[in-house]
């Protein structure tokens, strides 16, 4: 599964390649996909050659080679599909229901949560959207709902006892109230896991490391994807 950005960018340079042979820079792609700077292409270019949708050629400027396309995007002729968003829930793995007068051996049953990839805690990475393997975890530890668990990389949530490489419980949510430690999903193509304030109309992702930076942006950048609840650590 792509994001909307990825799937826009191999559009485009699928395009580009069967109209000249010559595949866009950098500077078209970001111009195209209007991204504020050009390490947003390479992480893009990246997740993509990552996923085995590009190949990029050693030893030659701009030379970039299509492999393949989704599914979606040769079924329809290359036509973007209209409202996709991406999400980082697949299925109804680790949602745990309300007991309504079952045994109690039912409600002390571990759930099966699926772990579905990385967060950042730390400086923005994509969260991928293929589930790995699950985790078994008491259902004392989740509430009602759907959850699910991404692998934590980063330290800029150390201080609130976050660290590289914990799985992070999340509790499937749209909404978040100040204070609430969220998985963020900026510009539909950068997730991150940091504390939610608002201030003002602005949001506010605060890090629990004074070696990163507050950022703030209009809640039009950011979208609540859930609510930590817990963490699974390995010693």
């Amino acid at each position: 599964m792509l994001t909307r950005k990825q799937f826009e960018l191999l559009r485009f340079i699928n395009e580009r390649l069967k109209d000249t042979g010559v595949p866009p820079s950098f500077d078209e792609m970001k111009d195209a996909l209007d991204l504020r700077s050009k390490s947003g292409i390479h992480r893009l270019i990246t997740a993509l050659e990552e996923r085995g949708f590009i190949r990029r050629l050693p030893n030659r400027a701009r030379a970039i080679e299509v492999i393949k396309l989704p599914d979606t995007a040769a079924a329809g002729g290359g036509q973007a599909r209209r409202g996709f968003t991406p999400s980082v829930i697949e299925g109804h793995l680790g949602k745990v229901r309300p007991n309504l007068g079952g045994s109690d051996d039912d409600g002390e049953r571990p759930v099966a949560v699926p772990v579905m990839g990385r967060i950042a805690a730390g400086t923005p990475i994509e969260a991928l959207q293929t589930r790995s393997h699950t985790i078994s975890v008491p259902p004392d530890m989740l509430g009602t709902g759907e959850h699910y668990a991404l692998e934590v990389r980063g330290d800029s949530m150390m201080e609130a006892g976050i660290l590289d490489g914990d799985l992070a419980l999340i509790q499937k949510n749209d909404s978040a109230d100040t204070g609430d430690i969220v998985v963020a999903l900026i510009d539909e193509e950068e997730a991150t896991l940091k504390r939610f304030r608002r201030r003002g109309a602005s949001i506010a992702l605060e890090p629990a490391n004074t070696a990163y930076e507050v950022r703030i942006l209009p809640p039009n950048r950011v979208r609540i994807q859930g609510k930590l609840i817990g963490l699974y650590r390995r010693y």
